[in-house]
């Protein structure tokens, strides 16, 4: 995609600080990251979203964040949370499929997001809803 700031990136039309690189992703440390260490894992192949990335590519990265994960883990990361935002709604500001590898620390005091209480016997219709569309 032209105006695409990752597809720029992937082909280092703009810098990035790069963690690692294969033929089929590219991982950078975002410009904006939650704490340091914050590693954006792209494709290389333009996807928009989950809706639309090949199960064989998201699954590559997906390993690729794990890898990234222990290595922030051992650099001291409490843990990690591995976010991905699809759509608008979701909180995805770049229109190319990434996941976010956060370092996070038990004194970062970082929100999570808040739970709802669901109302009588919904989990179960809910269930049943997302079972009817697989």
């Amino acid at each position: 995609m032209q105006d695409c700031i990752f597809c720029k990136i992937i082909k280092k039309e703009i810098p990035c600080e790069k963690v690692y690189e294969d033929e089929t992703v590219l991982a950078f440390l975002d410009i904006n990251p939650v704490n340091l260490g914050h590693t954006l894992v792209v494709p290389k192949k333009h996807f928009e979203n989950i809706y639309d990335i090949e199960e064989n590519e998201v699954t590559h990265l997906i390993k690729i964040a794990k890898k990234i994960s222990i290595a922030l883990k051992k650099m001291g990361a409490d843990g990690t949370n591995i976010t991905i935002n699809n759509g608008k709604a979701a909180g995805q500001v770049i229109p190319h499929f990434h996941t976010h590898v956060i370092p996070r620390s038990v004194e970062d005091n970082l929100p999570l997001w808040p739970a709802k209480k669901p109302k009588e016997g919904e989990l179960k219709e809910v269930a049943k809803k997302i079972i009817s569309m697989l």
